[in-house]
């Protein structure tokens, strides 16, 4: 695939402000690659579409198969290598990191962003120097509760002060050496059953020397699975005393100095809600800006794709194991969804989706 040279002023965590012009084909490669180097995970999350039906067969994506990706796009801009598994169950996890960031390797040297959220459980110390000498620019924890009891109902296992122990030990070696990155970050999924502890969770943060806090949009299908089904759902009805609480987090993160922000907002309210256009899929660009793959190097239209619908087969627009991404990027079936989600009746896992949804 021809590729551009990243635009230094690119802010690699808003990606998709590089896409200027949207049309069935795209005129440019991606920016972005979505990596799912494994769909493996030591958890049950009530809130993961893979804690209740198999999405693909359990896989790691192999190294062949991962540089044969990426060493298509010499110079994209940000690759992220997490989907619905937990990285950190990769053993070649961290020689993918430095083929992305060390000069002379693939899609290295030349400014590419990487970044992976974990679960936090195998953020052993032992591991902490190995990831830091990387050259990781972001480590993005979901914890999802700022206690143990929501913690087990949310994430399946009672694994709550081992993920504190651990990012803790993280950021004291980073203090402790001088090492600026990876920029830590703690996630917590906005539910109506757990936002009431948005405020511990800062505080939560600040002691455990984490400056960053991000309040994630539950995703869900029509269906629903678990605790993702809409009458947990924030999005589009926040109540007063729940806007409240956002606000105490809010002024709580500026007296410890954590910043607190929501996916691909500038404030946490907004991704909470519509705007006044009635079509929450039409500001999208992921299908311009990235490309998302799967262990098994399925190509899927974005992050959000593999829980807002189900049945992969549906909409999977090219396989990285039989085609160039060139092929896969302006092929009829990304062309034809591109045409769709420009449409009034843009693809079902659209629907009900927006910019916003996730960084």
């Amino acid at each position: 695939m021809s590729a551009t040279n990243a635009s230094p002023a690119l802010d690699a965590r808003r990606y998709f402000e590089a896409v200027s012009g949207r049309d069935s084909v795209a005129e440019a490669p991606p920016v972005c690659l979505y990596l799912e180097v494994t769909n493996r995970c030591n958890l049950l999350c009530e809130t993961c579409p893979r804690t209740f039906e198999a999405l693909e067969p359990p896989a790691d994506m192999s190294m062949e198969l991962f540089r044969r990706i990426v060493d298509q796009v010499p110079n994209v801009a940000r690759v992220v290598l997490h989907g619905v598994g937990e990285p950190m169950l990769v053993k070649h996890l961290p020689d993918m990191i430095r083929h992305l960031k060390q000069p002379g390797r693939g899609a290295s040297g030349r400014g590419t962003h990487v970044l992976f959220n974990t679960n936090g459980t195998l953020l052993a110390p032992r591991k902490h120097r190995e990831i830091i000498d990387t050259g990781l620019d972001e480590l993005r924890v979901s914890l999802d509760a700022a206690e143990a009891g929501t913690f087990l109902k949310v994430r399946g296992k009672d694994m709550f002060d081992r993920i504190v122990r651990n990012v803790s030990a993280f950021t004291n070696l980073q203090a402790a050496t001088g090492a600026a990155a990876p920029v830590v970050s703690l996630w917590l999924t906005g539910l109506k059953e757990t936002v009431d502890q948005l405020p511990e969770f800062v505080r939560l943060a600040a002691r455990i020397g984490v400056r960053e806090v991000h309040l994630q949009r539950l995703v869900f299908d029509e269906q629903g699975f678990g605790m993702a089904r809409p009458d947990s759902s924030l999005f589009e009805q926040t109540r007063a005393e729940e806007e409240a609480v956002i606000a105490d987090a809010q002024a709580i993160g500026r007296a410890l100095g954590v910043t607190l922000d929501a996916s691909g907002a500038t404030e946490p309210g907004l991704s909470l809600k519509r705007t006044a256009d009635d079509k929450p899929w039409a500001t999208c660009r992921r299908p311009w800006s990235l490309m998302y793959f799967t262990a098994h190097g399925r190509a899927l239209p974005c992050c959000i794709a593999p829980f807002s619908a189900r049945g992969y087969e549906n909409y999977t627009l090219g396989d990285a194991t039989q085609q160039t991404l060139r092929d896969i990027w302006n092929s009829p079936a990304y062309q034809g969804f591109r045409t769709a989600l420009l449409s009034d009746a843009p693809p079902k896992p659209c629907q009900g989706c927006g910019l916003r949804w996730s960084l």
